[in-house]
């Protein structure tokens, strides 16, 4: 049996059970379930959560099957079949790197072992100076490293949900700057007689997002960097992207602004308007820290949170929530019995969507409690911006902390709301 094939008949057996729980709490006088069949449900949930892992992981790997096969389609050879080849797309971002410049394959691998070398060694001969870099004018600018943005940068991409569906800008300053149009031109009736007394004009705010640095600063042993038999750039790439694509993501949702990004859960509650613009509205769930026990609209206040948010945004709108939360949401009618959760492998590759709507697992959203904020609805790439300067740099320090060298390493991001009315939450709370 397929992995699909097991969803879909984990699917049918979870609702049919669901189904009989929420018959026996609306008969019950206590409107609780047998306990035996609340269990059966939760793991039948458990059930449906790991195989659409496990179908996510499949997708993800025959993806990378595919693209492999490409690459592989379209290596570059070096001279006769024995020699060493170089995959056209790590050509291609190596030309990226040096603003288009013609660079043959050859002058790929010399940097490439150059910088071996660098991590390893922490030193470059002429030659090798020279293929760090090779767009570089001869007055020393071959010796200056270059930047490791375009591996790295691109991994912490693939790793944040915020960043899929955020707006992105990459800046040359220490800020992004914009502005706001909130107020509307005055306007009145006349006749054809009457004076035409002058209206209001509107007027403009604005708004300014800083970059803040990351940083990180792992260490090794100069002899394990001598005896390493692995791909030490790669590793560093690697290793370095996990971990501030996690700090980014945390910033994005709940950061407080000060020395990181502002996360769009930080805000306090309210209408936007054009004199109360930094506020976010929030859509009650009607219960102190759950959803509403009744059978048919327990999933009502989801309803009401989707159609809060303007019809203008509601085209490129995402429910953003982590997967306990989304375990939760399965279980979850409308007014007349149906299921707000239903697959759509065709539309939106994986299936997870919500009322017609994609649903982004984020983990960084906080489960349901009294007062959470756990499910947020809106458009992000309207809503939230995301600022990027100069990408990631690594400093190499083999003196400060002998026998270890260290890596020290930077990245300069911002983030926070520009439009508070793409953006909407859910309180879990009862009014």
């Amino acid at each position: 049996m397929s992995a699909a094939e097991n969803l879909e008949r984990l699917l049918k057996e979870f609702k049919e059970t669901n189904d009989q729980r929420l018959s026996d709490m609306e008969k019950s006088l206590t409107k609780t379930a047998d306990g035996l069949l609340t269990e059966r449900t939760e793991k039948l949930n458990e059930a449906i959560t790991k195989s659409l892992d496990e179908l996510r992981e499949q997708t993800k790997s025959a993806e990378k099957r595919a693209e492999q096969a490409e690459l592989l389609a379209k290596r570059v050879h070096l001279g006769k079949d024995d020699e060493p080849r170089v995959k056209a797309a790590d050509l291609a971002e190596f030309r990226a790197m040096n603003k288009g410049a013609e660079v043959t394959a050859e002058d790929y691998l010399e940097r490439k072992a150059a910088m071996e070398l660098y991590l390893r060694k922490g030193r470059l001969d002429k030659l090798e100076a020279k293929a760090m870099s090779v767009d570089s004018d001869p007055e020393g600018g071959y010796y200056v490293m270059p930047d490791m943005s375009g591996r790295t940068v691109r991994l912490v991409y693939e790793t944040s949900p915020v960043r899929q569906v955020a707006a992105q800008q990459s800046i040359s300053t220490d800020a992004l700057e914009g502005f706001n149009d909130l107020d509307e031109a005055g306007f009145g009736w006349v006749g054809e007689r009457q004076a035409r007394p002058e209206t209001t004009t509107p007027d403009v705010g604005k708004w300014k997002i800083p970059v803040h640095e990351l940083y990180a600063e792992p260490r090794a042993t100069q002899k394990l960097l001598d005896d390493a038999m692995v791909d030490i750039e790669q590793w560093l790439a690697d290793k370095v992207a996990d971990r501030l694509a996690r700090a980014e993501n945390t910033a994005f949702v709940s950061g407080d602004g000060v020395e990181k990004p502002r996360g769009f859960l930080t805000y306090p509650s309210g209408v936007p308007t054009s004199s109360t613009w930094n506020v976010i509205e929030r859509v009650l769930s009607g219960v102190n820290g759950a959803f509403p026990a009744a059978a048919a609209g327990s999933g009502d206040p989801l309803i009401n949170l989707m159609f809060t948010l303007k019809a203008a945004y509601r085209n490129g709108a995402v429910w953003m929530m982590n997967k306990k939360t989304f375990a939760d949401v399965r279980k979850l009618k409308d007014s007349d019995g149906n299921y707000l959760w239903t697959m759509g492998l065709q539309e939106s590759g994986l299936g997870l969507q919500l009322l017609g709507q994609p649903v982004i697992e984020a983990e960084d959203m906080p489960d349901v409690a009294n007062g959470s904020l756990s499910i947020a609805f809106g458009n992000f790439g309207v809503g939230y911006q995301i600022v990027d300067r100069a990408g990631i740099r690594v400093l190499r320090d083999p003196f400060t902390a002998k026998p270890y060298v260290k890596f020290y390493t930077t990245k300069r991001t911002g983030g926070d709301v520009i439009n508070f009315e793409a953006i909407k939450l859910m309180q879990f709370s009862a009014p």
